[in-house]
């Protein structure tokens, strides 16, 4: 019986990045020899162990047979018979098919080291089109490794897999816990441009699948919503933030730099159907959280409306909005029990509006309103008007808006 560390943490540590969570093959093994051994079973489809001291995963070497489309139609077999490299041959990529040993030898039958000092992401094997998640995976690698190019040839076994149909069997669950992911890696464009390019965007998000060039996707657009979602990336935004400005580009008019163009745009075009529809559809269909699903539709509603007012984003039309104005937003915001969604709201139009949160003219004048009117005294008023739901109401609402026009 021997065990090695496989995956994540060997490339990692070969890349001389911070190693993280370890996972074990063990050949040569049964279930009842580490059972045996005080390992703690708790695999499902397959005989996984936690180590008895480190709680780290132990699995049993192991092949995989295709049985069926999708990424659950696998029949897996366990022996003590398998040998370490039919395990690493199951695997997605060769920069995560290396082994090594307790003895710090290393085990790449499949070329890893080398991609790895060439930067490349190849497929093992023919084996990668029986399972349609690799395509996301691929995707997020590429966001993580951001200088790190797809081999064609891989890149071209993905297009034969969408081709193919097998991303339609992907649900909802995986494909959400692989584009969350990606959207916090270090470049989510090149998550983007990689599911593009192999046609999976177009089946999983067509609404956002539209080619640079094309009549609805001018270059400079599909750039800037690019660049936008790194900046997200880039300045460490909450996953909320990153997924409201991924889908941006199912309702984003223009890019930063060309005004008056959104603006004129939605006046244009009053039958226009609201942004957040397309938004919450998509939401629904992965199954997104909560937190997020409700960021980007109020991203999406409050940028369409500053468009309807004539401004060019929603920063512009904060920074000039009356005080009635600014009001109405907060409470759309849900502010007074939820002051984060504000924070989120500015931060989201400022990596679309290619601007500093920090410093934007209009993203601080709607933070001053919000402090402003959190200086209401609730209980005082509620003692002056006892009894009196809708005279309370009301004069919180005037007293609000009162210390919001003293202090913008």
């Amino acid at each position: 019986m021997q065990a090695y560390r496989v995956g994540g943490s060997v490339r990692d540590q070969l890349l001389g990045l911070p190693v993280m969570d370890r996972d074990w093959v063990v050949v040569g093994a049964t279930p009842q020899a580490m059972i045996d051994k005080g390992f703690r079973p708790v695999g499902k489809d397959f005989p996984v162990f936690l180590h008895p001291q480190t709680k780290e995963e132990y699995a049993l070497a192991r092949t995989e047979r295709k049985t069926g489309p999708g990424y659950k139609g696998f029949a897996v077999h366990f022996a003590p018979g398998v040998t370490l490299e039919e395990d690493l041959a199951r695997r997605d990529l060769t920069i995560n098919a290396i082994a090594l040993a307790e003895d710090g030898t290393i085990t790449d039958p499949f070329g890893g080291r080398r991609d790895l000092e060439s930067k490349v992401l190849r497929h093992v094997s023919e084996s990668f089109v029986e399972d349609p998640v690799r395509i996301l995976r691929v995707a997020r690698f590429a966001a993580r490794f951001a200088d790190f190019r797809v081999a064609p040839e891989t890149m071209a076994l993905m297009q034969r897999m969408t081709a193919a149909g097998e991303v339609d069997a992907l649900v909802a669950e995986r494909v959400w816990q692989e584009l969350a992911r990606g959207l916090q890696e270090a470049r989510p464009s090149r998550m983007i441009e990689v599911l593009r390019d192999s046609g999976a965007l177009r089946v999983l998000l067509p609404e956002l699948a539209a080619e640079a060039g094309a009549a609805d996707a001018p270059a400079a657009l599909e750039r800037a919503w690019l660049d936008a979602v790194d900046r997200c990336a880039a300045r460490h935004e909450p996953l909320p933030v990153s997924y409201a400005v991924f889908l941006a580009r199912a309702w984003w008019r223009t890019a930063p730099g060309q005004p008056g163009r959104a603006a004129a745009a939605e006046a244009t075009a009053p039958a226009a159907p609201p942004a957040d529809d397309a938004v919450l559809r998509i939401s629904q269909r992965l199954r997104a959280p909560t937190d997020c699903r409700d960021l980007a539709a109020l991203l999406a509603r409050e940028t369409q409306a500053a468009w309807r007012a004539r401004a060019d984003s929603l920063l512009q039309s904060t920074a000039t909005l009356p005080a009635q104005d600014l009001l109405r937003l907060l409470e759309r915001c849900d502010a007074w029990r939820r002051a984060e969604r504000v924070t989120a709201l500015l931060h989201a139009a400022a990596a679309l509006a290619g601007a500093d949160p920090a410093e934007d003219a209009g993203a601080g004048r709607l933070r001053r309103a919000l402090e402003a009117a959190n200086r209401v005294d609730q209980a005082a008023i509620a003692r002056r008007y006892r009894g009196q739901p809708t005279q309370i109401r009301d004069a919180i609402t005037a007293e609000r808006l009162r210390l919001i026009a003293e202090a913008t």
